[in-house]
């Protein structure tokens, strides 16, 4: 099972280009899609899940042409959007099986075991009576995974699924998607790093609606390998004079100071000290990157 999205193009009416000719291929697995907020992400998850049309361009669920035959990918879609409503006065067991109907699994047995297994499986089941409306955000999220599994679909989107998880949440949410990537198309959209590095075996980074990054995390990193450098300063004149003189990577308060990281081909002196490289020196350096034209 492969997704493949070949010069996908969105310009919307207030003339925001959301999509500029982009093109990925996702196989099976997860798959991390980052970005900054704007990025072009979330246009980019709604076409694949049928909800809006590009302007152009193609995408294909293996033969299934996505554009054309909504219905047939629809069948073969779990999608769990940004933001998604419940009905607050109903138990996770009645929308569950409610959804179920929906998906087409009439046959009562059937249903059961199915939304059984689910509530199991994404760890809802004590709280399987329980209404909607008194589930936390990290169980309503899980909730949200339960419906977007029904069916046993093919491709599967995630959108922003951690944003303002608590940790303890986060990490229940992470291992649930975890368990379900290996033989279905998974596409993870965040703008968390953590997430994809600890989920996906493969990722890209987009802006401004192109792809400015596409490969294993593990290859990315090792492109920056004795590259990052950091030290701390104390003053936003010595943050300043770093900025003129360095690539800067990112800052962040450390101890009451500026730890400032730099990418340097060779060690810059000045009082930086080697740092290992992690998945947010990758992210933060391609996104700082002059953006490919979009005929490129």
């Amino acid at each position: 099972m492969a997704l493949r999205i070949t010069n996908l193009s969105k310009t919307y009416s207030n003339g925001v280009k959301a999509l500029q000719n982009l093109s990925l291929t996702i196989g099976n697995n997860m798959f991390g899609l980052l970005g900054p907020n704007g990025a072009g992400k979330s246009t980019l998850m709604r076409t694949i899940a049928t909800l809006q049309e590009p302007d152009t361009g193609e995408i294909f669920l293996d033969d299934v042409n996505v554009l054309k035959e909504k219905d047939k990918v629809r069948g073969l879609l779990g999608y769990l959007p940004q933001e998604f409503g419940v009905y607050p006065k109903m138990s996770a067991l009645d929308m569950l099986d409610h959804l179920a109907v929906m998906k087409g699994i009439t046959q009562a047995s059937q249903r059961k075991e199915i939304v059984e297994a689910l509530l199991q499986q994404t760890n809802l089941w004590d709280a399987r009576k329980k209404n909607l409306g008194g589930y936390s955000g990290g169980m309503k999220q899980r909730f949200g995974i339960a419906q977007a599994l029904l069916a046993n679909p093919k491709l599967i989107i995630v959108d922003e699924p951690t944003a303002g998880l608590d940790p303890a949440e986060r990490n229940r949410f992470l291992n649930l998607l975890g368990s379900i990537g290996r033989d279905t198309v998974v596409i993870l959209s965040t703008h968390i790093v953590e997430d994809v590095r600890e989920l996906c075996p493969r990722m890209a980074v987009i802006a401004g609606g192109q792809v400015l990054l596409e490969g294993a995390p593990e290859e990315t990193l090792n492109t920056l390998h004795g590259r990052i450098f950091s030290k701390k300063v104390e003053s936003q004149e010595e943050m300043t004079a770093v900025g003129e003189g360095h690539t800067v990577v990112s800052t962040q308060l450390s101890g009451g100071k500026h730890e400032v990281r730099i990418y340097a081909e060779s060690d810059p002196g000045e009082g930086f000290i080697p740092v290992e490289q992690n998945l947010e020196d990758v992210y933060f350096l391609t996104i700082k990157q002059p953006k490919p034209s979009a005929a490129a």
